[in-house]
């Protein structure tokens, strides 16, 4: 096929009202990804300097984590001005020039949105917070002390919840006599999306990003804006201390009129852009009704089920090893459930979790060859695959020795508290150390620098020593690089119809650490066969031979061309191949 028809197909697609089928998306988190002028903080004006890097990848969507102005207690998911960037990062007119520049390169640019709450210095909290007749009082969640109780006291507190980020989920407001309800940071009060003046605020401040260029939103934990009311006590944990209050703040009962609503108000009318919904606690049966096109409420959402399976009994911060063929079951589960109706998310790394290779991978032995077995399943699924920074070059865990290498307030607090209940600081620092957020949020490593090219300055935070061997430099035109093979998936979306259209069916090859599936689409078929063990694994194919013909498109280890050989020793650990098929006549 010549260049040209490749490039009006393309274009073909990108008029298509589902044209992120076919797209890939690559989260930026500003802060960590390329500074300008030597601060040591990641900028705009960074960005911009490495889109030629993401044109290179092939990438469709870049995807800003806040770059909004913000004090920062969550790295900018606490948002004190909507319509202004934080000089932190630049200005409007840097965020202009970089939407122009992607613009150009054919990349379309997604902001963060967070609406679930905003921060404690913004101007709607502020004028909240003056007194209980103001006009915005009940902009946000306020509620007395609990009956019986002193106020400001343990045991006071409205309801009995406990934060994401530790601790109570409401603070007590001295000046104004109640409590504000923050399900994350104290900093980041829940708005009351109950308020149709709320809602409206929000919309508006929507309309005038899309107006300016955006080409639409990653809505940030977007199913918690509509509570269960009466707000209420949870059921207490046996061992004591704060319950768990997700199942009465989570896909609560008006959220889909909500975000029907945003809809209507928001993006109906205007094509090309994307929606996407981050909804941690998120059901099968609830992803299927927010992302069936027939409702409009979002493109596809963020489920979390992958990314949980290797939280312990004790939770997050004391993992434990996935069982084998624990994530193609979860993977399989997923594309079964929106086969007919909605569409998913793929994604192992974000700005949230540890570097996939290290989690579910083997970044030790089997560094190279389980980072690209693992972006060889995620990108053949069926679904829009997203790309974490870093991850298209294999970055890893941190080695964080000490609680003050830590930044992120996640880990800080669930340190704190660890200490305060009398823990073994060297047991809390290895449940962090394998899992706090810090891990994705080391500068990306572009160069085998001791700032790995990152910054000419001090970076907030440390830059990963393995930056003298995992870098972009490094892999850059290397022939079965992680990044050189991150490009090939990518191109493989773009180039087969079957790979954005096609069904998806999993294959019971004898072993679940085997993942192996089959996408079909209108006389095409991919088979892709992976071994996300450590382990030489065999593998039983029925009918191996009736794929002799296909064509072996990519692999990440030496493999016979043909499938029948391909399968008949066992299966390299981390081994990973794809072939492609037409049907004949």
């Amino acid at each position: 096929m010549s260049m040209d028809a490749v490039s009006d197909r393309e274009s073909a697609w990108a008029q298509r009202p589902d044209w992120w089928k076919r797209a890939v998306v690559y989260q930026v988190y500003p802060r960590s990804f390329q500074d300008s002028d030597g601060d040591g903080v990641g900028d705009l004006r960074g960005v911009l300097s490495r889109l030629d890097h993401l044109a290179y990848l092939g990438v469709d969507v870049v995807w800003l984590s806040p770059i909004y102005r913000s004090p920062h207690a969550d790295n900018g998911y606490d948002i004190s001005d909507y319509r202004d960037i934080d000089p932190l990062f630049g200005t409007l007119d840097d965020l202009d020039a970089l939407v122009d520049a992607a613009h150009a390169r054919g990349i379309r640019i997604v902001m963060d949105l967070v609406v679930n709450h905003t921060s404690d210095e913004h101007a709607w909290f502020a004028e909240s917070r003056s007194g209980r007749d103001s006009p915005r009082r009940d902009w946000y969640w306020w509620s007395p002390a609990r009956s019986g109780h002193e106020p400001g006291t343990p045991g006071a507190e409205p309801t009995n919840w406990e934060s994401f980020f530790s601790g109570p989920v409401w603070q007590w407001d001295e000046a104004s006599g109640e409590y504000y309800l923050h399900l994350f940071d104290r900093k980041q009060p829940d708005l009351n999306w109950e308020n149709p003046e709320v809602r409206h605020a929000v919309y508006d401040m929507m309309r005038w990003w899309l107006d300016r260029g955006i080409d639409g939103f990653r809505m940030d934990v977007i199913n918690l804006i509509s509570k269960r009311l009466p707000l209420s006590d949870a059921p207490e944990r046996p061992e004591g201390g704060w319950a768990d209050g997700s199942p009465l703040y989570m896909n609560g009962p008006r959220l889909h009129e909500f975000l029907q609503e945003m809809h209507r108000e928001v993006f109906a009318g205007r094509s090309g852009l994307l929606t996407v919904g981050e909804t941690p606690g998120v059901t099968v049966q609830e992803a299927r009704l927010l992302t069936d096109p027939a409702r409009a409420e979002v493109d596809m959402v963020f489920q979390f089920d992958h990314v949980g399976l290797d939280h312990g009994p004790e939770g997050k911060f004391a993992p434990q090893r996935p069982e084998p063929g624990a994530l193609a079951a979860s993977f399989t589960q997923w594309q079964d459930a929106l086969a007919d109706v909605g569409w998913n998310s793929l994604y192992l790394a974000n700005h949230d979790q540890a570097r996939p290779v290290s989690r579910f991978g083997d970044d030790e032995r089997y560094w190279r060859e389980s980072a690209t077995a693992l972006a060889t399943i995620l990108h053949l699924q069926r679904g829009t695959p997203y790309v974490y920074q870093g991850e298209e070059i294999g970055m890893t865990n941190a080695p964080f020795a000490d609680i003050d290498a830590f930044r992120d307030v996640e880990s800080l607090n669930h340190y704190a508290e660890a200490m305060a209940r009398g823990s073994a600081p060297a047991d809390v620092l290895l449940g962090l150390a394998s899992m706090s957020r810090d891990n994705a949020r080391t500068p990306v490593q572009w160069e085998s620098t001791p700032t790995a090219g990152f910054t000419t300055g001090e970076p907030w935070l440390a830059v990963n020593p393995n930056a003298a061997r995992i870098s972009v430099a490094a892999q850059r035109g290397v022939p079965g690089s992680v990044l050189e093979h991150y490009r090939a998936l990518i191109a493989l979306r773009h180039d087969l119809d079957v790979v954005a259209e096609g069904t998806f069916a999993r294959l019971d090859v004898g072993d679940p650490a085997v993942f192996a599936f089959i996408r079909a689409f209108e006389g095409e078929e991919l088979l892709v066969l992976a071994n996300l063990s450590s382990d030489p694994r065999p593998v039983v194919l029925a009918g191996a031979e009736d794929w002799d013909a296909a064509v072996a498109v990519l692999s990440n280890v030496d493999l016979p061309a043909r499938v029948s050989e391909a399968v008949a020793a066992p299966l390299a650990p981390w081994a990973a191949a794809v072939w492609h098929r037409r049907a004949e006549g």
